[in-house]
């Protein structure tokens, strides 16, 4: 027999008129950005993922095998894709290609991250096939710092389409 617990939250004589505060939910809570990392060490993308997500701004989605990358990004539907230019099997040049060929990521931005460039050639402006890289290891405030930059790009392309 299921029983009903009935509870007044309100002390008497209160108004009842009472709205959730914003941070606890309603439509004015901020919705997480999804964020796709590729990186066949997974070591690293779970680092990224637990550092991230502890933002509270970012929701993370971790794929170590490059193959299924684009099938992952697909079920995702990730806001940014980071993606390490070095994997077995596959690279990020090739998982890039197919994911840009997919209308439906057109214009979600790509991030490299690599070790194959010191940090002052990833500052330097230079990108990879057309997308920016960060030099690994990159640390989280300047990888947070390159996500927001594309992102808002992004979102400012939408706006004036």
């Amino acid at each position: 027999m299921n029983k009903v617990i009935e509870a007044d939250f309100f002390l008497p004589g209160t108004n009842a008129d009472f709205s959730w505060p914003r941070s606890i939910g309603g439509s004015g809570r901020k919705e997480k950005r999804r964020i796709l990392i590729v990186d066949s060490d997974p070591n690293t993308t779970h680092l990224v993922k637990v550092l991230l997500e502890k933002t509270g701004r970012y929701l993370v989605l971790e794929e170590n095998d490059a193959t299924k990358a684009h099938q992952s990004a697909r079920n995702f539907r990730p806001d940014l894709i980071l993606l390490d230019v070095v994997m077995p099997e596959t690279d990020g040049g090739e998982v890039a290609a197919r994911v840009e060929a997919d209308p439906e990521f057109h214009n979600t931005p790509i991030v490299f991250l690599t070790a194959l460039v010191t940090r002052a050639e990833a500052k330097s402006g230079l990108h990879i096939q057309g997308h920016p890289f960060l030099a690994k290891p990159v640390s989280i405030p300047e990888l947070i710092n390159a996500i927001e930059q594309h992102l808002s790009v992004c979102a400012a392309s939408h706006v004036s389409l």
